[in-house]
């Protein structure tokens, strides 16, 4: 089996980062160099076929940002398909939509720190 990823993947990916959402570049603002947990994060990382909003190998964490777009039908539908991919290599994925980060920002963090707590407690 091939182990390389898609160039293309990666270039997007990189576009990606400088076109960030309100609520990623502020969540990228938190994770950042080690600044969430000591926990060092990635963004826009590609995993197999799949980029995804943010990465800590670590702990085997994905966390996605979501706008309206996830919440029709296909969008559903991809995200499920995609979550259960993720999950089935090992991973945990925790989605927050982009106006809770935004609005809601320490109830996101609160969340986000037991689940990065458990996820540390059970390596």
């Amino acid at each position: 089996m091939n182990n390389k990823l898609d160039p293309q993947l990666l270039i997007f990916a990189k576009s990606m980062r400088h076109t960030a959402t309100d609520a990623e570049h502020l969540m990228w603002q938190i994770l950042r160099a080690k600044r969430f947990m000591n926990l060092k994060f990635r963004r826009q990382h590609v995993i197999k076929q799949y980029i995804v909003d943010f990465y800590c190998h670590e702990i085997g964490l994905v966390i996605e940002l979501d706008g309206s777009q996830h919440n029709t039908e296909d969008g559903k539908d991809y995200d499920a398909e995609r979550t259960k991919f993720l999950e089935a290599l090992g991973l945990t994925i925790v989605r927050y939509w982009n106006h809770e980060v935004l609005g809601r920002t320490d109830v996101v963090l609160e969340h986000l720190w037991k689940i990065c707590s458990e996820l540390k407690e059970n390596q």
